[in-house]
C-alpha cells in the first residue's frame, strides 16, 4: 500500500492553521508558523500580551478600528525567535492570512526570504510593492479536500 504524504507547503501551512485555534481574537483567528531549512523554528497567533486580558474575556480593545491589544501572529512568531535565540534570517513564514503592513515591513527586516499565505486580507499595496522590490517571494498555498483526505483523524479519534 503506498501512502500518501502531505507535500511540504500543505504540512506546514495545516500547523499554522492549527495555531489559530489558539488565539485570542474576537474578530478574526490567523497563526503562523516560521520554517528554515524544512524545521519549524517558531509558532505564533493573534493574540494578547501574557497575562494581560484577552479578548475573548474582555472584549476588543478597538481604537481607530484596529485592537491594540492583540500581537499579530507573525509578530508572537518572530519575537519567539528573539526570545529563545532562534536565527530569522533566510526563513520561510506560513501565516494564515496575507500579513499586514506592519508585519511584512517586520518580516522584511527579520531577512524572511518567503512568505506562505492560505487567504488574502487586505493585501496593502505598499506591502505588496516593498516584498517585490526586496525579491521577498510570496506563495499563496492551497488546501484543498485532497489534501485534507491524507490526514488520517480516524486513526486519532476515539470512540
Amino acid at each position: 500500500m503506498n501512502k500518501e504524504r502531505i507535500e511540504w507547503d500543505q504540512y506546514f501551512m495545516l500547523q499554522a492553521i492549527l495555531l489559530s485555534t489558539r488565539s485570542t481574537c474576537n474578530r478574526l483567528s490567523v497563526g503562523s508558523v516560521l520554517v528554515r531549512d524544512k524545521r519549524i523554528i517558531a509558532g505564533g497567533y493573534n493574540g494578547s500580551v501574557s497575562k494581560d486580558d484577552h479578548c475573548i474575556d474582555k472584549g476588543c480593545y478597538l481604537v481607530d478600528g484596529h485592537c491594540v491589544r492583540t500581537i499579530h501572529a507573525e509578530m508572537n512568531a518572530i519575537l519567539q525567535c528573539a526570545k529563545f535565540g532562534e536565527i530569522t534570517n533566510d526563513a520561510e513564514i506560513y501565516v494564515t492570512d496575507f500579513p499586514c503592513l506592519q508585519c511584512t515591513k517586520m518580516l522584511v527586516q527579520a531577512g524572511v526570504k518567503k512568505i506562505n499565505y492560505l487567504r488574502n486580507y487586505n493585501n496593502d499595496d505598499y506591502a505588496l510593492k516593498l516584498l517585490e522590490k526586496m525579491n521577498i517571494k510570496i506563495n499563496q498555498i492551497k488546501i484543498d479536500d485532497e489534501t485534507i483526505k491524507k490526514i488520517p483523524f480516524d486513526n486519532f479519534l476515539s470512540n
